[in-house]
């Protein structure tokens, strides 16, 4: 299990730094994946690597607007 969360963490990294990987990703999430795993993974467990990603991803902009929000609340106190 600690290996995936760990490729995850490593393939939301390559994404969230690459805007063209970033556009590969939101047209063809399984494809990118793949490409960025380097192996042709079964179809179940390349899915549960994309939905990880996608998750990580949510989060971490979920964290950034909190951040903003809280920045912005502190200026107006």
């Amino acid at each position: 299990m600690d290996n995936i969360k760990e490729k995850i963490e490593e393939i939301v990294a390559k994404i969230k730094g690459d805007k063209s990987l970033t556009e590969d990703f939101k047209s063809d999430p399984v494809k990118t994946v793949e490409k960025l795993v380097g192996v042709d993974l079964p179809d179940e467990a390349v899915n549960k690597v994309v939905e990880g990603v996608k998750a990580k991803i949510s989060l971490d902009k979920l964290g950034d607007a909190a951040g903003d929000l809280k920045d912005k609340l502190k200026k107006l106190f």
